[in-house]
């Protein structure tokens, strides 16, 4: 069993903010962000996670909770399983009762592994040689972690005399087993990369053959710790210099990472062995950087860039592109010693949606009347994946490029329907109540003494507001919906007890009024309930008392 203080020095090591944009692309919106909410499908942002409290809420579905309970909903873990996943990510030594956890054991596996992949470095010669051929410093070796994996004969005895069990190997992804039941090393005679998570902790490991294997470079499998689609090679190095100058650079590999941070250009980084997916831009998205694509000019460079900026101009990100000439890469244009011309070809870099477009163009005969309204539609396809104000500022560019009208991509939006749904939707709020039961749920010493005068009929739409309230139910989904919604303030004293008393008023008047004309109620109980009223409640409300509500005072 995990120790609950341990648990608890967890919780408030870590910030939700944080914990939530590995898994979702938050924006900041005043004092919290937003997104799309994880949990069902919408195209604009209800999901709002609060810093000051912690907490996040959709307004669409209604889900909220913590950062632990994200990552249960997310990761469909149950609760220690979260604590842990949140743990490895962090970092964080977990303190146990008893037992352990399988995400302690791969950690401890693989820190084994990495300081003696280090050392095994050392005594091969093949790959220093490599290293240094390709222009890395020693001080970037030992910078990045480098090492090498010898003969997988003796991963095997390495992990033997460190009394590791095999399974626990296979769950860290350093070894695997094979259809006849023996276990081999993964990334044996390569040169080895790790990969941490963007807080800093080992999660796995890339590798370069250097056996001439057809496979030249291959990552650690998925595992509890390790999950390529959301990691970016170099980012735990990178994110100061990503914050601080708010800008990002994407590159192919490991080697164009270590060269870019060699010659000063600190905010690199790379996918791992894939293309660049939905599942990155989470982690791209903290700190709101500008994203510069820095590939390989050949063939298969321009295609990723292409699918690259694509994805990332449809999810509203700033940024260019920039394709290394002559078949260089990145490291090669440092190593040789052209970092000033990197740096060049970085600022020059070609705006995302422009680059998309031209790219577009490029692929048709724009004098083929056939092939000119094929590039036509799918540019005009490719726009609609943009929002409507970025939309309507690149049709010009695309128009030109084509050589047509602009008029022929249509821009016209019919905003009706949204100004209809604002009004049914505002008028079912009311800002003074939200305002009172907010104040209530932030200074819960004030509870017990305003819901003394407070009804079920009395608060209209919130009765299930007030009745959470009552309860303590501090995770209900209209409680923590008032709690995160940074437009609705929050009352001192005096302020909400103005504001109770002109909601006492109005009630007990319209309660006055439904009383005379309900023909129901006797004429002695009404004669009572009028001079109740009358000389009574309202007269004690003028003078400032919060009169305690009287459940019985109107059956």
């Amino acid at each position: 069993m995990i120790d609950q203080s341990s648990i608890e020095s967890l919780k408030s090591s870590v910030d939700i903010v944080d914990v939530l944009g590995n898994y979702i692309e938050l924006r900041k919106a005043g004092a919290n962000y937003k997104a799309n909410c994880p949990f069902h499908g919408e195209k604009t942002p209800s999901f709002v996670v609060s810093p000051s409290k912690q907490i996040y809420h959709c307004f669409g579905c209604g889900v909220g909770g913590d950062a632990i309970k994200f990552v249960m909903e997310t990761e469909k873990i149950n609760y220690p399983e979260a604590i842990e996943k949140l743990a490895s990510m962090y970092n964080f030594s977990l303190r146990y009762t008893k037992g352990s956890s399988d995400y302690s054991e791969s950690k401890r596996v693989l820190e084994v592994l990495q300081k003696w992949y280090k050392n095994s470095l050392d005594k091969s010669r093949d790959s220093q040689e490599y290293l240094h051929n390709r222009g890395i410093a020693q001080h970037s070796v030992e910078e990045f972690g480098v090492g090498f994996v010898p003969d997988g004969s003796q991963v095997m005895d390495h992990l033997n005399a460190q009394h590791i069990p095999l399974p626990q190997a296979v769950e860290a992804g350093i070894v695997a087993q094979g259809e006849d039941g023996r276990y081999y090393a993964r990334l044996s005679q390569r040169i080895t990369f790790p990969i941490y998570s963007p807080s800093g902790a080992l999660v796995g490991f890339g590798g370069r053959t250097m056996s001439n294997h057809p496979a030249k470079y291959i990552n650690s499998p998925q595992t509890k710790l390790f999950n390529k689609s959301r990691l970016l090679y170099g980012y735990h190095r990178a994110k100061d210099s990503i914050y601080s100058k708010k800008e990002i650079i994407i590159c192919e590999g490991y080697l164009d990472v270590i060269m870019f941070h060699q010659a000063g250009f600190k905010g690199a980084v790379a996918t791992l062995g894939t293309a660049l997916t939905d599942e990155h831009l989470p982690l791209i998205r903290k700190g709101e950087p500008k994203v510069i694509l820095a590939y390989d000019g050949d063939k298969a460079g321009v295609g990723a860039a292409l699918k690259a900026a694509r994805l990332l101009g449809s999810h509203g990100f700033e940024g260019g592109v920039v394709l290394f000439p002559n078949g260089q890469d990145p490291a090669d244009m440092i190593a040789s010693g052209d970092s000033e011309k990197v740096a060049v070809l970085l600022r020059g870099a070609k705006p995302l949606i422009p680059f998309v477009l031209e790219e577009i163009s490029a692929v048709y005969d724009l004098n083929n009347p056939n092939q000119k309204e094929a590039a036509f539609a799918e540019m005009k396809t490719y726009l609609s994946t943009l929002s409507p104000i970025i939309k309507d500022a690149y049709i010009p560019i695309a128009a030109t490029i084509l050589g047509v009208s602009s008029t022929l991509f249509g821009s016209h939006r019919d905003n009706t329907h949204l100004k209809q749904q604002f009004i049914g939707e505002s008028t079912k709020e009311d800002p003074e109540w939200q305002s009172i039961l907010k104040t209530l749920i932030e200074n819960s010493r004030l509870v017990d003494e305003v819901l003394n005068v407070l009804s079920d009929d009395m608060v209209g739409v919130y009765q299930d507001t007030l009745g959470a309230l009552m309860r303590g139910e501090h995770e209900h989904p209209h409680i923590m919906r008032l709690s995160i919604d940074e437009k609705i303030p929050t009352l001192n004293e005096e302020e909400l007890r103005r504001a109770l008393l002109k909601q006492l008023e109005m009630y007990y008047l319209k309660k006055f009024k439904s009383v005379m004309q309900n023909r129901e109620i006797a004429f002695d109980k009404k004669v009572y309930m009028r001079n109740k009223i009358q000389k009574d409640i309202i007269p004690r409300i003028k003078r400032g008392e919060l009169v305690p509500y009287e459940s019985n005072f109107f059956i």
